[in-house]
């Protein structure tokens, strides 16, 4: 389930954490679903524990999970808040990759032509 990318800048716990942000969105993972072990998933991934519960803390900090004490970490029943706070630091990334696109000269029509290639054309309203 979870793949990490040695050669990326970006943390290790971090990338879990991403993934997991991803599966819940997607529905991989669903609500009352359990997270791998700590040293399960340190076995598996050939990293350091430690690193792991790192992202473990982490995902709970940000309200997608919730640990419980012998038992493990789970998915929380209600992940709309932490789905809402996801969706929102996107949207201000993408405000700012839009930025350096206009910047750079990337038309409206060109912007606009690239979503529809990857969402499809919404119906029209009548």
């Amino acid at each position: 389930m979870f793949q990490i990318d040695a050669l990326s800048r970006k943390p290790v716990y971090e990338q879990l954490v991403e993934q997991t942000e991803r599966f819940v969105l997607s529905g991989t993972l669903k609500p009352g679903d359990q997270l791998p072990s700590v040293r399960n998933l340190s076995v598996q991934l050939s990293i350091n524990p430690n690193t792991i519960q790192k992202a473990y803390v982490e995902l709970e900090r940000r309200g997608l999970t919730v640990s419980v004490a012998g038992k493990g970490c789970f998915i929380r029943s209600r992940v709309d808040d932490a789905v809402r706070r996801y969706q929102e630091k996107k949207l201000a990334e993408l405000e700012d990759l839009l930025k350096e696109l206009k910047t750079s000269g990337l038309s409206r029509e060109d912007l606009e032509r690239f979503i529809d290639e990857h969402y499809g054309k919404e119906a029209e309203i009548k």
